[in-house]
């Protein structure tokens, strides 16, 4: 399970780690560690999204624990970190997790940190167990164990070269230690592997051909970072890859990338049935590939139903029942991922939305009830709750929903304006015409044209 880069992880994950770090440059420290943690739990192996969150754990300590006194503390200290320590046995990304709790309130505490770095190291993620112990060092800078470790983390995560400087100086402090001459002289050949391009051939996965960094190659990787790609680069990185999983049967991550290379090309069902080699794998235990899946078959009832032409009577009538198809469809599967996955959020807000545009209000307000504590999502379920408490009547509900939504954004923007619309509304229902004209006028002083409000504002001058 390698850490993942920006360009890896969904776009919805990407946007959360733009909000997160919107939020920790406005000193909103809890919001921030609330986006990067829900980022880190289905993702725990993106890197800057850790390296963001520790960042915002000693911003809002301020400097106030001492890292000399928390190193003394050991992880029985803690039961959270002894369960860490369970789990790290079991499940790495699991005892990421929860040490990262102990140092949401303690930023400098050695005993997480430990936890994190031998987690982090059993998860294959080297620039995260990097991270804490720098952190240990500082501390501690002539730990042996400890420098012997972060030279270790250091090549994993191939800063070869730094990691034979930590490991020289070692050998000068440590000239009796056969081990640290011997991890010297794998990480010089590691060096020079690397620097000629060999790496690759030591353990069998490359090619004499890899080493040549013509323009061909270049041209290629320039060619598969595109997000949207011509039909001859999708045919021809979709042979190419065909190809090289022959040799790689396993990787997943080919596998993945031939999914989503067939989406582009519309043949659906050899991208399911790729996505489906995912699902029986190992990692195929993924909210991130069920709903890439959903969204699939979504994108090929819409490829179907763009095929028929609504004028022709019979075709208009198949394309009414593939409409019906691909609505129940989409929310029989979000009922099952939600069930799947029952503390993702996200999916529970995405279930809520389905249930209130198929007017199963009162179980989209449970899902909408759930959703508020999403951070990405939480003034948009405020909204959507505030216009279920509306439709069942029960505008006095509605209304302390919208204006609690309203109290939380600070800026006047759309989605500020459309609560502030919705108040209004509501309040109109309620025969309160002053307040919800107050509302109105809110609006009308920032943006005239939004929606009818200036004829609301004017009908009301009008009448006075």
């Amino acid at each position: 399970m390698p850490e993942l880069s920006l360009r890896e992880i969904p776009q919805d994950l990407r946007e959360m780690f733009q909000k997160g770090n919107a939020a920790l440059q406005r000193q909103n420290y809890d919001y921030a560690i609330t986006f990067f943690e829900q980022i880190l739990k289905r993702a725990p192996g993106f890197f800057d999204a850790r390296q963001a969150l520790r960042a915002t754990q000693f911003k809002k300590a301020g400097g106030k624990t001492s890292l000399f006194k928390k190193m003394l503390g050991g992880a029985s200290a803690s039961p959270l970190l002894a369960k860490a320590q369970v789990q790290m046995r079991k499940n790495p990304a699991e005892a990421l997790q929860i040490a990262e709790q102990v140092l949401n309130a303690d930023p400098s505490n050695g005993g997480a940190h430990r936890v994190i770095a031998d987690a982090a190291l059993a998860a294959d993620f080297p620039r995260t167990a990097c991270l804490s112990l720098e952190i240990l060092l500082k501390a501690s800078p002539k730990d042996l164990d400890l420098n012997m470790k972060y030279g270790l983390a250091l090549a994993a995560a191939g800063q070869v070269a730094k990691a034979e400087q930590v490991y020289t100086d070692l050998l000068r402090a440590h000239p009796d230690k056969g081990e640290i001459a011997a991890a010297l002289k794998d990480f010089s050949a590691r060096k020079t592997l690397r620097e000629g391009g060999y790496d690759n051939l030591a353990d069998g996965t490359g090619s004499y051909r890899d080493i040549l960094r013509d323009k061909e190659q270049a041209a290629s990787i320039e060619q598969e970072s595109r997000t949207v790609k011509s039909d001859d680069v999708s045919g021809r990185l979709i042979a190419e890859y065909e190809a090289r999983l022959q040799s790689e049967p396993d990787n997943m991550k080919l596998v993945r990338s031939l999914a989503e290379l067939y989406v582009q090309k519309k043949d659906f069902d050899r991208s399911l049935a790729y996505y489906e080699q995912i699902r029986k794998s190992d990692v195929g235990n993924d909210p991130t590939l069920e709903k890439a899946i959903v969204e699939t078959r979504l994108r090929q009832f819409d490829h179907k139903i763009a095929q028929l032409n609504p004028a022709d009577p019979e075709q208009a009538q198949a394309r009414e029942a593939l409409e019906a198809e691909r609505t129940a469809f989409q929310l029989d599967s979000c009922r099952s991922r939600a069930a799947k996955y029952p503390t993702d959020l996200e999916i529970r807000f995405e279930l809520g939305e389905l249930l209130f545009q198929a007017g199963q209000v009162s179980e989209a307000i449970q899902e909408f009830q759930r959703a508020q504590n999403y951070p990405a999502k939480r003034l948009l379920a405020m909204r959507y709750l505030g216009q279920c408490f509306a439709k069942r009547g029960m505008n006095d509900l509605a209304a302390k929903k919208l204006q609690e939504a309203i109290r939380e954004k600070p800026t006047f923007d759309e989605e500020k304006k459309e609560l502030i619309y919705q108040l209004g509304s509501v309040l109109e229902q309620m025969g309160k015409g002053e307040e919800a004209i107050e509302q109105f006028k809110l609006i009308y002083e920032q943006d005239i044209g939004y929606k009818d409000v200036e004829k609301k504002v004017n009908d009301y001058y009008s009448s006075q």
